[in-house]
């Protein structure tokens, strides 16, 4: 008779391994970890209503008691399942998200719940595809609201001086005009946090403001002087200075209006002990994309065929094979990228720009840390950490 025991035992709690299996697959595979290389537990809440919906059906016949037990078992289950993902594949607990996804799923098997209980037939087949549907809509909105969230501010003032094409583009002056500033994605989301200012020239900086140096063109002597005083004063600057820039020329060969082809900053980079190497064919992802981790936060920056900082002072923090480095220059810190293209939309810009919270990368979240913190988001991504 013991044996019987552990056998009828596992019969009882076959749905909620079901349930769990399900729900783990569908959030690899449907929910974007895999694609996007992330673990959050939270894109796993528009893709729980199938197995809430077979977690109430199988055991049906079951006693309230026994059908409470085996989904609670189901929930706590995928709790510590996909607690211990976080942990190994991530690097972090992820308590809000777990915690956000909980609520989520006993919500959906109440819900489901409702669904078996008041329909029959053939009704309960178009209701349980009604409320898949629904609910699937329902959950992104909400992990949509959850990773949209944070503590908003007045948004600060930020100065770009930029020699990417990052507003307008094309040939044709009199179809500019008439079509209007046409800003790239990467401006548009830092005008969504920032009151953003282009800028011809670093003597338009204002003292009390951040910086960001995209791969400009040739500065005069003049502007390297005013970029290095600026340092005399405590302030976030982020400098993007590629070695080999990516970024898909707007006018023909040879058009001085198209982005330097490698960093003009040397004469800077050198008075600060700084030296940009380009990306070295024996370094891993020298032509391709390589993803850089930046703690504390667990960030993750994109980056394509970025150049290495073969030399730093002291006072300067390395990342990612010395790809990126945080320097205390003078008073001020600066962010130095050896990429511009840290900026381009295919770096960081979800596959459907309608569904932000499914970012491939932490680039402009990143850069608005880093310049002006507004406040931490409610939820962040969990990044599957090499």
């Amino acid at each position: 008779m013991t044996p019987a025991r552990p056998a009828a035992l596992a019969q009882r709690l076959l749905p909620a391994i079901v349930y769990i299996v399900l729900a783990l697959l569908l959030a690899w595979f449907a929910g974007g970890q895999i694609l996007f290389g992330r673990i959050d537990a939270a894109l796993a809440i528009p893709w729980l209503m199938p197995g809430a919906l077979w977690l109430v059906w199988r055991p049906r016949d079951e006693g309230r008691a026994v059908r409470l037990a085996i989904a609670g078992a189901a929930l706590f289950g995928l709790l510590a399942v996909q607690g211990l993902l976080h942990l190994w594949l991530g690097g972090s607990l992820g308590a809000v998200q777990l915690g956000l996804t909980l609520a989520a799923a006993v919500l959906a098997c109440g819900l489901a719940a409702l669904v078996m209980r008041r329909t029959r037939g053939w009704l309960r087949w178009l209701a349980m595809f009604a409320t898949v549907l629904f609910w699937f809509a329902a959950g992104q909105i909400l992990i949509g609201t959850a990773y949209g969230a944070f503590h908003k501010q007045p948004a600060p003032r930020l100065a770009v001086l930029s020699g990417l094409p990052l507003r307008w583009g094309g040939d044709d002056l009199a179809a500019m005009l008439a079509a209007g500033p046409q800003d790239a994605p990467a401006l548009t989301e830092l005008g969504r946090r920032f009151d953003v200012r282009l800028i011809d020239s670093l003597m338009q900086v204002e003292d009390d403001e951040p910086l960001l140096v995209a791969h400009p063109r040739a500065l005069a002597p003049a502007e390297l002087v005013r970029l290095d005083a600026l340092t005399t004063r405590a302030r976030n600057i982020v400098i993007l200075a590629d070695a080999l820039s990516s970024w898909e020329p707007p006018f023909p060969t040879g058009d001085p209006r198209n982005p330097p082809v490698t960093s003009l900053l040397t004469p800077l980079l050198d008075h600060w002990g700084v030296t940009l190497a380009a990306p070295d064919r024996g370094v891993s992802g020298w032509d391709g994309d390589v993803d850089v981790f930046i703690d504390p936060g667990a960030r993750k920056l994109r980056l394509h065929s970025a150049g290495r900082f073969t030399r730093l002072p002291a006072g300067c923090a390395s990342y990612g094979d010395r790809r990126v480095a945080r320097c205390a220059v003078g008073e001020a810190t600066v962010w130095l990228i050896g990429d511009a293209d840290l900026l381009h939309e295919s770096l960081w810009q979800a596959p459907i720009p309608a569904a932000p919270w499914l970012r491939r990368s932490d680039n402009l979240a990143w850069l608005s840390d880093v310049l002006t913190p507004t406040g931490q988001p409610l939820l962040d991504p969990i990044w599957i950490r090499p």
